[in-house]
């Protein structure tokens, strides 16, 4: 069986598809910096009230 698709289009493929994972993992640890910096604000606001 013949492959039909293009190598450049497989390379750009395999590109598209490495950036959104990159940019998945550093989305996340961003929500989860975020996260806990919301939730050292709620634990100093619960202990001055």
């Amino acid at each position: 069986m013949e492959n039909k698709t293009p190598r450049w289009l497989s390379l750009v493929m395999v590109a598209l598809f490495s950036t959104a994972v990159a940019s998945c993992a550093t989305i996340e640890g961003a929500g989860k910096d975020i996260e806990s910096a919301g939730e050292a604000i709620q634990e100093e606001a619960e202990e001055n009230n």
